[in-house]
C-alpha cells in the first residue's frame, strides 16, 4: 500500500512521530485536492455579524470584569514563530541592489524617518561599535548600506534573522518596548484575574527559545511591580509531527539531493496542537505583531473586553441548555428557544431541522451546542489582504459562520467570487475562545478540525519546483466544527508590521 515510501523513509517518517497512514494521506492530497466550500453568503452586519452598540459594550465590558473577578484561568496565546525577515525585503533588495543611493520610495522614506524608529538609538550604537560613527553621520557620507547592514546582520542587531517579537516596535514613558513586552502589557489590562494573574503562551522557534527566555528573565519584574500582577509566561514549539511533506509536480514524494524527503512547515494550523495541551477557560487569541504603543491602547483593551464579554454571555446561555438537554427537563417550546438561539444568536442554520421529531431535534441541538466557542473580532474592509468571514456550509449541511481564505473559495464561480469581493469585513485575527464544556473538561480541539480544508501551494527548492501542503489555518478550517460569532471591531484596533515602515505609522510612533 505504501510502495512509494523507502524502508529509510519509515524510519524518518516514525523519528518524526509521523506515522505511514498520515504521510499517505497528505500524498493522496496533493493527488486529490480540497474541495472548495460551499457558500452562502459574506457574513454581514444584516447577517453573521454583531454589532455592538454603547449600551451593549458597557453590558459586556461589565460582565467581562465580572467573570475576571472569579479568578478563572485566562490565557493570552500568540503565536510568534518565524523570523521576521519578510518584514525587511525591501531593505535586504536594497543591500543587493547595484546602487548605494535610496531609490526606491521605500528605501527614501525608511531613511528619512530613520530616527522615528523605536530601535534607532540601539541601530546607532550598532553602528558607532562597528563603523566607528552613528547613523547620522554614516548618512552624510553616503554609507547607507553600512547602517542596513547594521540593521539587518549578525554583525549589528541581526532584525533580518530575529523573530517579530525580539524586535524594538515603540518608546514608552520607561523606555522601548519589543513586541513581546506590548503583549505582556496587554495581558495585564484585560487577562488579569481577580487574584493578579496573568497566563501568556507564546509559539516559538526553537532557535530562538533562549533569546525569549532571556527577555523574560530581563523584563518579567519590571512589568509585575509596574502593573501589580503576576505573570505565568509559557512557550511551546511547532511539533516536528505537524510538518507535511513537500511532493514533485507529478504527485511523487519531493526529494533533496541525497534521496531525502523534504518536509515543510504546516502552516499556523499546526498550531492547534499546541493550542489543545493549554489549560485555560478563556483563551485570547492575537498574532505577535498586532500591538500598539500605551497612548492607543484603550481601543484595544476596551474591545478585547467587549468580546471577551460576549464570549461570557453566550457560554452561559449555551451552558444552561446543555444542562437542560442533559437532564432530559424540556418540552417542545423549550426546543425551539434553543433552536432559535442557534439560528439567531450562533448564526447555525439547516434546513432539515423543520424535518425532525423532538427527539432528534434534541440530539442535533445538543451536538451542536457541545462543541468549543469563539468569538472573532472581525474590522471593516479596508483593501488588507488576508481572510474573511463568510456563511458556509459544514459537512453536515449546516450553514454557520466561518473564516474562510481565498484558497477555501472556488475562484471560478461567478456567485462566490461576488460574495468574496462584497465582503464588508475581513479577519484581523482577533479571537477569544471557550475550550471546556460545562463541567469544565476540556474538548479535544483536535476532533474539531475540517480536514478538507487543507491547501496547496507551489515552491521552488534549490530552483527545483515543488508542492507544499499546508494543514488547515488554525482561525481557518482548524477551527471549522467550533461554534463561530463575529463581532464588528474598530479599525483601530488592527495594526500588524507587515514591513519594517509600517513602524512609521502614527499607530506605531
Amino acid at each position: 500500500m505504501f510502495t512509494m515510501f523507502t524502508q529509510e523513509d519509515l524510519e524518518v517518517l516514525a523519528k518524526r512521530g509521523i506515522s505511514v497512514e498520515k504521510a499517505q494521506s497528505q500524498m493522496d492530497s496533493f493527488a486529490k485536492g480540497f474541495p472548495y466550500l460551499p457558500l452562502r453568503s459574506a457574513a454581514s452586519l444584516e447577517y453573521g455579524i454583531m454589532a455592538i452598540d454603547d449600551d451593549a459594550a458597557v453590558y459586556y465590558q461589565d460582565l467581562w470584569n465580572k467573570y475576571l473577578a472569579t479568578n478563572k484561568t485566562i490565557l493570552k496565546f500568540v503565536p510568534a514563530s518565524g523570523a521576521a525577515s519578510r518584514m525587511f525585503k525591501n531593505l535586504f533588495e536594497f543591500l543587493s541592489a547595484d546602487y548605494a543611493v535610496p531609490t526606491t520610495d521605500f528605501e527614501k522614506k525608511f531613511f528619512a524617518e530613520i530616527e522615528k524608529f523605536a530601535f534607532y538609538a540601539e541601530l546607532d550604537a550598532a553602528c558607532t561599535k562597528n563603523e566607528g560613527m552613528g547613523v547620522a553621520a554614516l548618512v552624510a557620507k553616503g554609507q547607507y548600506k553600512a547602517v542596513v547592514e547594521n540593521l539587518l546582520l549578525d554583525k549589528g542587531l541581526n532584525y533580518g534573522q530575529l523573530p517579530k517579537g525580539l524586535l524594538t516596535f515603540h518608546r514608552s514613558s520607561a523606555g522601548v518596548r519589543k513586541a513581546f513586552e506590548e503583549h505582556l502589557v496587554e495581558g495585564a489590562l484585560y487577562c488579569a484575574n481577580g487574584e493578579g494573574k496573568v497566563n501568556l503562551h507564546f509559539t516559538v522557534s526553537p532557535e530562538h527559545l533562549p533569546l525569549f527566555e532571556q527577555l523574560v528573565q530581563e523584563r518579567q519584574p519590571a512589568y509585575e511591580k509596574r502593573y501589580g500582577v503576576k505573570y505565568n509566561i509559557t512557550f511551546s514549539v511547532q511539533k516536528a509531527s505537524t510538518d507535511t511533506l513537500a511532493a514533485n509536480m507529478d504527485n511523487t514524494p519531493f526529494r533533496d539531493e541525497k534521496g531525502q524527503l523534504v518536509f515543510r512547515p504546516g502552516g499556523h494550523g499546526a498550531l492547534i496542537e499546541n493550542l489543545n495541551e493549554q489549560e485555560a477557560d478563556v483563551i485570547f487569541i492575537k498574532n505577535i505583531d498586532n500591538v500598539v504603543p500605551d497612548s492607543l491602547k484603550n481601543t484595544t483593551v476596551r474591545y478585547k473586553q467587549i468580546i471577551g464579554g460576549v464570549l461570557v454571555s453566550l457560554q452561559q446561555k449555551i451552558f444552561s441548555y446543555t444542562q437542560l438537554l442533559e437532564n432530559g427537563k424540556y418540552g417542545h417550546e423549550q426546543l425551539i428557544d434553543m433552536l432559535y438561539f442557534l439560528q439567531q444568536k450562533l448564526f447555525i442554520k439547516n434546513p432539515e431541522t423543520k424535518q425532525l421529531d423532538d427527539t432528534e431535534l434534541a440530539i442535533y441541538i445538543k451536538q451542536k451546542l457541545n462543541r468549543p466557542l469563539r468569538v472573532c473580532g472581525m474590522v471593516r474592509n479596508a483593501g488588507e489582504p488576508g481572510g474573511g468571514p463568510f456563511i458556509a456550509q459544514s459537512a453536515d449541511g449546516t450553514f454557520q459562520d466561518q473564516i474562510l481564505e481565498s484558497s477555501q473559495i472556488d475562484m471560478n464561480d461567478a456567485a462566490s467570487v461576488e460574495m468574496f469581493k462584497k465582503g464588508s469585513h475581513f479577519n484581523p485575527v482577533d479571537l477569544v475562545c471557550a475550550t471546556r464544556d460545562r463541567v469544565g473538561k476540556p474538548y479535544n480541539l483536535l476532533k474539531h478540525v475540517d480536514p478538507r480544508t487543507g491547501f496547496i501551494s507551489s515552491k521552488s527548492k534549490n530552483g527545483r519546483e515543488l508542492k507544499a501542503l499546508e494543514l488547515p489555518g488554525l482561525w481557518n478550517g482548524a477551527m471549522s466544527d467550533w461554534n463561530t460569532v463575529f463581532v464588528e471591531v474598530p479599525i483601530e484596533t488592527f495594526n500588524p508590521v507587515k514591513t519594517v515602515n509600517d513602524l512609521l505609522r502614527p499607530s506605531h510612533q
